[in-house]
């Protein structure tokens, strides 16, 4: 059992086991460039190339260069929306070859003149944020201190293509509702001529301010975050087009009527670009004259409830054929000017590259994965094995990007040649889970029942490990850390049991907009339907010990579990959890409550404050005091709310920890608080009390 209690050790070493993956993929003429760090427990990440020979070579390790000084903040802010677990080089930018080569290392902008050139220092106006070199590989863009610039990579000519003396302004940077909750996470784009630049202005002006504090260094002055909660004003976005010889033009729309900007490109035909109402019910595809200003609606969309935005659209073909979704009852169809060009059934979630007139996208018909597809005027599945799986595509070219029970692979595949592997130096989990697929109950729900290596019989104390929510499900067909870190604590003697139930992803519109106005019910009740199909599909649950366990929405839906369903729930750990349904970010909040103004006895009904006095069951709350995207103040809140009421419960505060908490020592805590109440068996005696 050595090895195995060694795995929550071996999980925070290893980034969940994200080290060592190769991602974030450029497929060149002849080469792929990509980002991997150096074995399964580094944390810096660099970049490499797959040659056309098939041979892997580092192009440069940050190790090699001189870059000193301080990350930039609006950097890890970007890092942190963007849950990123690695230093170093964790993001590039190249020209439409795939030859000229930028990218920041602490602020310092670098050049690489091909994957074999040595790299340059570029001289900037100061410490570099996001970086985009222009299709041509002749300039590179930047922000540095809020300002949008300009470098010419041949004479070193510096310039500021937009700038503002206002504190509170920014240029060419996502502001945080856009990154955290639309998936907008740039905010300057080239023209593909490289001689113009979308941009986006920010006026955080009339955003509430937040104040992050660290208790455990009062010396050191709280953080300022400009967040607007539900309910609140958010920051005034527009959009500008300028040229490198002054000429500057906003875009106009009815930004009143459709305040939050979602999604931006330049492409062949022009800006192009979506927006959408505050209520999210309305979502407006407009192309913007770089010239006049003026914009044309080429597409509107309307949903009940709210309209989801799927990645990479809008998007235009080499025709100018607009590429989008419909919502059609249960599917969600990818669209070629209007016209669904996928059947009923087969869920779009991802918009990957449109080159010429080809799209690749992924999608689903079964929930447990995801599948990459093309459309070329004919629809083909590119991949097969059951499993995650997305990619890139060149005209010559395809990267298959797949995980599956077996592990992960990534290949390229190039007419004429055979297929070339990119190597995944992640680390192998110290445990292998052991999944049983069940799906229970009239809706079928996805679910995963995880049992001890050791279990010969009987009946377990039961853990189950939901997430639940909007943003993500767990039920995958798919390797990684997740379903490892259940078995781990199945090993503990539990029997872990995952479901994603209504309102999670991958099932189509239909079934995620189940929880509009009420994201706790349907959820809990899905998860108290996989718990008893779960014990009468293996007869291995005992459900007089039941316990809970998540974190972000799973930590909600956890707290929610033991206060309002006591009797099938007997103790639950809460990470993370949006407590106060008030105080999480316009977007997200106000895409399934409505405005708090609206409806608030919905915003009362969700919040687990209000059943505080409800309390009979023991409840573990932890959350990281530096999150700036659940704030700290949501576990006091509630902690402040039972105290209030007289309900003993525990509160585990993490210095300095954001949203992404790995800790090895973080999982025994919670194996401790689990097993003192919920008592799990051990090898030979898996039943006992």
């Amino acid at each position: 059992m050595d090895l195995i209690e060694d795995f929550p050790a071996q999980s925070a070493r290893t980034g969940r086991f994200t080290h060592g993956l190769p991602k974030a993929f450029t497929l060149g003429n002849e080469h792929v460039l990509f980002l991997r760090t150096a074995g399964p427990e580094d944390p810096t990440s660099c970049l490499w190339q797959l040659t056309a020979t098939g041979e892997e070579q580092l192009v440069v390790a940050p190790e090699d260069l001189d870059a000193g000084g301080a990350l930039p903040e609006a950097e890890r802010v970007r890092r942190e929306r963007g849950r990123e677990r690695t230093f170093g080089i964790v993001a590039y930018s190249t020209d439409r070859s795939a030859r000229q080569i930028v990218f920041a290392l602490q602020g310092v902008l670098y050049h690489l003149d091909g994957p074999e050139a040595l790299p340059r220092e570029i001289w900037t106006a100061g410490r570099v944020v996001d970086p985009r070199i222009d299709p041509t590989g002749r300039r590179v863009a930047y922000v540095t201190g809020r300002q949008l610039h300009v470098v010419d990579l041949a004479d070193g000519t510096n310039r500021a293509v937009a700038a503002d003396d206002d504190p509170e302004v920014s240029w060419g940077l996502a502001e945080h509702e856009a990154a955290e909750s639309m998936g907008r996470t740039r905010g300057h784009w080239w023209s593909p001529d490289g001689t113009r630049l979308l941009a986006a202005r920010v006026d955080q002006t009339p955003v509430q301010r937040w104040w992050i504090a660290d208790p455990a260094n009062p010396e050191r002055p709280p953080r300022e975050v400009a967040y607007p909660v539900a309910g609140t004003a958010n920051a005034i976005v527009t959009l500008h087009a300028f040229d490198l010889d002054g000429g500057a033009v906003e875009l106009r729309w009815d930004r009143p009527a459709y305040e939050y900007l979602t999604a931006a490109t330049w492409d062949a035909h022009g800006p192009l670009f979506a927006v959408q109402s505050r209520d999210q019910r309305t979502l407006l595809v407009l192309a913007g004259d770089p010239g006049t200003g003026d914009t044309k609606v080429l597409h509107e969309q309307r949903d009940a409830a709210w309209v989801e935005l799927i990645p990479g659209t809008p998007a235009r073909t080499a025709s100018g054929r607009l590429v989008h979704t419909a919502d059609a009852g249960q599917t969600r169809h990818l669209t070629i000017d209007d016209v669904r060009v996928t059947p009923d059934g087969l869920q779009v979630r991802d918009v990957l590259h449109v080159d010429g007139e080809a799209i690749l996208f992924v999608a689903s018909d079964e929930p447990t994965e995801d599948h990459l597809w093309l459309y070329d005027g004919e629809l083909r599945q590119l991949s097969g094995e059951p499993g995650m799986h997305t990619g890139s595509r060149t005209e010559d070219a395809l990267l298959i990007d797949s995980n599956t029970e077996a592990g992960r692979s990534f290949v390229v595949r190039r007419p004429g040649q055979p297929d070339r592997t990119i190597e995944s130096r992640a680390a192998e989990p110290l445990v292998t889970p052991r999944i049983t697929w069940l799906r229970a109950g009239e809706l079928e729900l996805r679910t995963a029942v995880l049992l001890p290596s050791w279990y010969e019989g009987g009946q377990l104390p039961v853990l189950m490990s939901p997430y639940g929510g909007p943003a993500a499900q767990l039920v995958l067909k798919r390797s990684g850390g997740a379903f490892a870190t259940a078995q781990w604590f199945a090993e503990q003697g539990f029997a872990v049991v995952i479901a994603d139930g209504r309102g999670t992803p991958g099932r189509g519109p239909a079934w995620e907009k189940t929880v509009y106005l009420d994201t706790l019910t349907a959820p809990l009740e899905d998860q108290v339907t996989a718990l008893h199909a779960a014990a009468e599909q293996t007869g291995a649950l005992d459900l007089t010990r039941v316990g809970i366990r998540g974190w972000s929405f799973g930590g909600l839906l956890a707290a929610a579990a033991v206060l309002l369903r006591p009797d099938d729930f007997h103790v639950a750990v809460a990470g993370a959890a949006p407590a106060d349904q008030r105080l999480y970010d316009t977007h997200w909040r106000e895409r399934f409550l409505g405005h708090p103004d609206e409806n608030p006895e919905v915003y009362d009904r969700l919040s687990p404050m209000t059943y505080a006095a409800d309390l009979r069951r023991p409840l573990l709350l932890v959350h990281g005091l530096a999150d700036d995207n659940v704030f700290a103040a949501h576990t006091l809140r509630l902690s402040a709310a039972l105290t209030a009421a007289g309900r003993p419960h525990q509160v585990l505060p993490l210095s300095n920890v954001t949203h992404m908490a790995d800790s090895s020592s973080l999982t025994h805590y919670e194996l401790g608080f689990l097993s003192a109440h919920l008592r799990p068996a051990t090898p030979g005696t898996p039943s006992a009390r």
